[in-house]
């Protein structure tokens, strides 16, 4: 029944500070022998089973909880500073080490990388923040125990919603890194299905547990569902943008590995540039003293033009190789005067342009503005250390260096407008190259395919195999790039194997656009006419010049001989 002495100012007074401001006009029922400030029994029941404060072990319970679905039991409690603190960095901590089993081999952390994808936390915090905000400042009043909304604050979701999708995503970094560790596994129609299923699984429960422990919070199904879908798209734009990953290959450890000499010394240290004034102004009046000195292109004819990118300073391997390919070019591709070689080395900043991003651009639109862009072709060796993100590495302290990526080389063509092109990386992890670069006019090989690594990158190496076997070698002996690589496959699965390569074969790739086709093999007939021309010349060119030797050496008195009589 209605208590009906007390007065409606006194209600007035005491429903906003006791009950919440939504209430100030409702008319409220109250037994009687109870006063109206007591909390409804419901209220009562609901503060005797939400905690006050948990232990450490009581937030990663309830948030390991959390993963399957099951409602926490923190109620209005929310984690102390330090708290927060210590949970943050355990579940980063397992992360971090999980993440680790994806890289095979030696592998160094990386800051950036582990800091790269937290820009997606901010954006989730910032939306919890905004989702939640009604419902944290007017908790519910009505319903059951069981049903009672989180109220600890933006710290308890953000301590639940670090746990709750921890069991799933350590699943998932194991199930990548058995995709590393074990490709072969993968490999047939049937595993490559299962494969991409449980991933598929895995990513939705883990999208899953993060939505429904937020909606504890939020109560309310609109601003729930907003939630999820912005939460969808910011972690869709991370996967897509930043790949960015905690752990990457260790270069130098992997180029030491390959190259360990007979006696086990350890390889020579590296020399290191001195930047000065000077050499910028060198590099400057170098780049344009080879730029006016490019040949142009022949009218009727498929000229050939080359560029060398070595950006790797702290590797011999990387300057003797790309010098063996410029040297190749020009001796058996026709191509004297056509060939811009970059490259990063200490010892040759006063005779190479740097091999940077902006050159690399700047070098495309320079021979672009040389050669006939429909006709010519243009082959481009990049060789250096790889990455699993397919980033090409550059290192010319203390001069800083950016990465390349296929991308950007790309982005650099297709402006340039050069149709015919020949593109050869060598490096691990090359094949991730191909399909960035792919188009009906391009001819593409690498030096790996794209989960493994190549071999014979290190300091005390003459060549890569992959560079030995395709240039040095094979492109000596015939001017088909397709059946160079052919040859060339077989005698670097062999040598991997007696080298005692760790990770399997590097599995060279090569992909050769429609269109390109035809244009390489009358590249091919001209160069071989070429060559058997010069080759029928040389006889010719001993025979004038035997026979002048001889009289001159028969009317020429021998220094040995006797002295003639006069």
């Amino acid at each position: 029944m209605k208590d009906l002495n007390a007065s409606s100012s006194t209600w007035a007074d005491t429903l906003p500070s006791q009950w919440g401001p939504e209430l100030a006009h409702t008319e409220i029922e109250v037994p009687l022998g109870r006063s109206p400030q007591d909390p409804p029994p419901s209220l009562v029941g609901r503060a005797a089973l939400a905690p006050e404060r948990l232990s450490l072990w009581g937030w990663m319970r309830e948030g390991l909880r959390a993963a399957l679905f099951l409602a926490p039991r923190t109620g209005a409690a929310a984690p102390t500073p330090w708290q927060l603190l210590v949970l943050s960095l355990i579940s980063a901590a397992l992360l971090v080490g999980a993440a680790r089993w994806q890289v095979v081999g030696p592998a160094q952390f990386s800051l950036r990388g582990w800091l790269a994808p937290m820009w997606s936390g901010l954006v989730l915090l910032w939306l919890a923040w905004w989702a939640m905000a009604p419902a944290q400042r007017a908790p519910a009043l009505a319903g059951e125990p069981g049903s009672l909304g989180l109220s600890g604050g933006l710290a308890a979701w953000y301590v639940l919603s670090a746990w709750a999708p921890l069991g799933p995503l350590l699943v998932l970094y194991v199930l990548m890194g058995m995709a590393v560790h074990q490709p072969e596994w993968w490999s047939g129609a049937v595993a490559s299905i299962v494969f991409w299923v449980a991933y598929g699984v895995l990513t939705v429960w883990v999208l899953a547990a993060l939505v429904v422990v937020s909606a504890r919070f939020i109560r309310s199904r609109v601003r729930t569902a907003v939630f999820g879908l912005a939460m969808a798209a910011v972690v869709g734009v991370g996967m897509w943008q930043f790949q960015d990953q905690p752990w990457e290959e260790d270069a130098q450890a992997l180029a030491d590995a390959s190259a360990q000499s007979a006696d086990g010394a350890p390889p020579p240290e590296p020399a290191h540039l001195t930047l000065s004034q000077g050499l910028f102004e060198d590099q400057q009046l170098l780049w344009q003293q080879q730029v006016e000195a490019l040949a142009p292109e022949r009218p009727g004819v498929t000229d050939v033009y080359g560029l060398l990118f070595a950006p790797y300073a702290d590797e011999n391997v990387f300057r003797r190789e790309s010098s063996m390919v410029s040297a190749l070019l020009q001796e058996r591709f026709d191509a004297q005067g056509r060939v811009l070689h970059l490259l990063n080395h200490a010892d040759t900043a006063q005779t190479h342009p740097w091999a940077t991003p902006e050159n690399l651009q700047r070098a495309i639109a320079a021979l672009a503005a040389r050669m006939d862009r429909e006709h010519d072709v243009l082959v481009i060796y990049m060789t250096s250390h790889g990455a699993r993100n397919h980033e090409l590495a550059a290192s010319h302290w203390p001069l800083e260096v950016p990465p390349v990526t296929p991308e950007m080389l790309r982005a650099a063509l297709d402006e340039a407008g050069i149709r015919n092109r020949v593109i050869a990386v060598s490096a691990c992890f090359s094949g991730g190259w191909i399909e960035p670069l792919a188009t009906d006019s391009t001819l593409i090989m690498t030096a790996a395919d794209a989960t493994h690594t190549s071999y014979g990158c290190g300091r005390l190496s003459e060549l890569t195999f992959f560079g030995r076997a395709v240039f040095h070698e094979q492109l000596r002996q015939t001017h088909s790039f397709t059946e160079a690589f052919a040859k060339a496959v077989p005698l670097i699965q062999q040598r991997e194997v007696e080298a005692g390569k760790a990770d399997g074969f590097s599995n060279p790739q090569i992909r050769v656009g429609p269109q390109i086709t035809p244009v390489l093999q009358a590249l091919e007939q001209r160069l071989q006419a070429l060559a058997t021309n010069a080759t029928n010349e040389i006889p010719a060119v001993a025979a004038d010049t035997a026979e002048p030797a001889l009289a001159t050496a028969a009317a020429t008195p021998s220094a040995a001989g006797p002295t003639a009589r006069p």
